[in-house]
């Protein structure tokens, strides 16, 4: 089996886990809000991770190095994650996918200020590119503009931040000492803003299955990703990635009766071509 089919069926695990984790999130918020879901999804996470970490033999390599970069990723995603959660309920869901689709244009825009490192002249258009696709997807209007698409732009911004701090930890700390602290700070997160008035709703037993997939979707979804990522490049991947959108607008039209908006997919389009420009930009560049 060549890499590219090999990416392409890891990719098919990671579209699958993303659309699966939107129906999960909009079955359960009727029931729980937003921190509840983060709160019970890490709780999931938790167990998923120890677990396999123990039977992979890893868990020893957590340590408490780095706790503080730890926090400031891990607070990053929590509000990146509510903030999606809460588009995915408010607007169609085919626009919050296709917002979440800027996430690497933000990273282009923000690694220069955390990261320290040079903004060129390719990252500079292709942020511009993706700006206009931004401006096409959400038509900003009053009669357009409303709490769902500022969240569902927002939660990119957020999900940029965690990836430039991600690369750092990286650096030094395994992939189990990432997922692990991902996990339980963000159930210590989830508890405080969930818990604060005292009021922690419980999901019922049939929303129970519906919140325990969404702790294994938002795992596998990564798991896969990565690992299409580690045997074929992002140039190979990323237009395999995209795919999420039309599957998530056919989703949202047969289950929820939302609407394939033409210019949702223009805009997507321009964010893509944004993305995939800064992408074989960097490749040829590493290969000079």
């Amino acid at each position: 089996m060549n890499t590219t089919l090999q990416a392409a069926l890891w990719m098919v695990g990671a579209i699958t886990s993303f659309t699966l984790m939107a129906i999960a999130g909009r079955t359960v918020s009727i029931e729980l809000d937003t921190f509840e879901i983060m709160l019970f999804r890490s709780l999931t996470g938790i167990v998923v991770v120890v677990a396999v970490a123990w039977y992979m033999g890893t868990l020893k390599e957590v340590g408490r190095n780095r706790l503080g970069l730890h926090a400031t990723r891990n607070i990053c995603h929590f509000a990146g994650q509510n903030l999606w959660f809460y588009a995915i309920t408010m607007i169609p869901l085919a626009q919050v996918f296709a917002l979440e689709f800027t996430t690497p244009i933000w990273v282009i825009l923000l690694s220069p200020l955390i990261l320290k490192e040079r903004l060129t002249a390719v990252g500079l258009i292709s942020a511009l590119i993706g700006f206009l696709g931004i401006l096409i997807v959400t038509r900003p209007d009053p009669a357009n503009i409303n709490i769902g698409l500022i969240a569902a732009a927002s939660c990119a911004v957020f999900f940029a931040i965690t990836a430039i701090f991600t690369r750092l930890l990286t650096r030094t700390e395994t992939i189990t000492t990432i997922l692990f602290y991902l996990t339980t700070m963000q159930a210590v997160f989830g508890l405080i803003c969930a818990g604060y008035d005292g009021d922690i709703a419980v999901p019922s037993l049939a929303n129970a299955p519906w919140v325990i997939l969404i702790g294994f979707a938002g795992l596998m979804a990564h798991f896969c990703l990565t690992n299409a990522l580690k045997i074929a490049p992002a140039s190979v991947v990323m237009p395999i990635d995209f795919v999420r959108l039309p599957t998530i607008a056919v989703v949202g039209m047969l289950l929820y009766d939302e609407p394939l908006e033409v210019l949702v997919f223009v805009g997507a389009a321009l964010i893509f071509a944004a993305n995939y420009l800064n992408i074989t930009f960097a490749m040829r560049q590493k290969s000079a």
